[in-house]
């Protein structure tokens, strides 16, 4: 998706450079968030400012919500049909398979050193103990501080570059929306304020792309709210996997399950509420930000605790699922597809296929 949008906004409009795209692409990695939607956002701040952003943010991500909440409004009335049964017994085995999947890639990334390794062993662990995924993170940024002492932040670009002007009244007016709708879940609809409270934290603290919001939703959703069992979840996921959105897409499955139509409105703008305003608010900052060494070392940390994360995840689901020998070959298959790179969906829709026909 970010190289499509790279296609239209620099080779086919011209909003943007090419050297500008790779600023925003090198931003939207080191900051929270999807990474698909954050470009968007960004595209659209370089273009026309903070109304563009908005515009860009909102159109990219309507359609997937939108077929999101139609799958969600079915699943509520068909899950326990015979064929729905079937399709989701295999689709819960895809899940696992594209998690392992993301935990591989990403591991295979982020994991060059014994430090890497350690944190995400750690983290691993004590989320495994019943420790809060946001305090995990927290405790790798600032072991990431420590371990990685003789990393340095990226060179400042010398001479006259181009810089974004940072305007304070519409960052302003944006943070007073969200204050006023905050406050009034708070005093007419509680339970809602703490599922958009919820969702507002889980985006704050998912460095490294969609996938890292994962364990986060997993760990309040299921096991601290227990508005849904961990087998719905993994429906959720896949069926987000359907849509043409980031994963983090799930939320709105999560939100319509536990309060309904307006659970799904208010949890889809809240998990993508924080990753916008970063955007908007880092950007013109961005080349002190990437040459601060804390920052560098602050990121390795919170991205090797996030391989422990996924991992926990990946085995989480594994245990949750009722394993046959066919489902085993399945999510081999799935798994050694994804590693070929074949494309996701393809993945998802051959498994429900199978599932439907053979998983009666």
């Amino acid at each position: 998706m970010v190289a499509y949008i790279r296609e239209m906004s620099v080779v086919r409009r011209r909003w943007l450079e090419e050297d500008t795209f790779k600023d925003g692409v090198a931003l939207v990695q080191a900051v929270p968030g999807a990474m698909a939607m954050q470009a968007a956002a960004y595209v659209g701040l370089k273009a026309r400012g903070v109304r563009g952003a908005l515009a860009s943010y909102i159109g990219f991500g309507l359609p997937a919500f939108v077929l999101m909440l139609a799958f969600s409004i079915l699943y509520t009335h068909a899950h326990g049909q015979p064929a729905a049964v079937s399709l989701f017994a295999g689709l819960q085995v895809i899940v696992v398979a594209i998690v392992a999947n993301a935990t591989f890639t990403f591991g295979k990334e982020i994991l060059t050193g014994w430090r890497a390794v350690l944190l995400a062993a750690a983290a691993g662990l004590l989320l495994w103990l019943g420790v809060s995924p946001f305090f995990v993170i927290i405790g790798a940024a600032l072991a990431g501080i420590t371990l990685y002492f003789n990393v340095s932040g990226e060179k400042a670009v010398v001479g006259p570059a181009p810089r974004s002007r940072f305007n304070p009244a519409p960052v302003a007016l944006l943070f007073g929306l969200l204050a006023a709708a905050m406050a009034s879940l708070f005093v007419f609809r509680r339970q809602l304020f703490y599922l958009a409270e919820l969702m507002l934290r889980i985006d704050l603290f998912a460095f490294g792309g969609g996938f890292a919001s994962l364990p986060l939703m997993l760990f309040e959703v299921v096991h601290v709210h227990s508005w849904i069992d961990s087998n719905t979840f993994m429906n959720g996921i896949a069926l987000g996997q359907v849509t043409p959105g980031p994963i983090v897409m799930t939320t709105t499955f999560v939100g319509y399950l536990a309060f309904g139509l307006a659970g799904a409105f208010v949890a889809t703008a809240a998990v993508f509420t924080p990753s916008f305003l970063t955007i908007v608010v880092v950007t013109p900052f961005y080349d002190k930000l990437k040459s601060a060494p804390w920052f560098s070392r602050a990121t390795r940390g919170i991205l090797a605790s996030f391989v422990g994360l996924l991992a926990y995840v990946t085995l989480k689901f594994a245990l949750a699922v009722p394993w046959s020998p066919l489902k085993i070959v399945l999510a081999a298959a799935a798994l050694a597809a994804l590693i070929k790179k074949v494309d996701i969906l393809y993945v998802v829709l051959t498994g429900a296929a199978v599932s439907l026909l053979l998983l009666r």
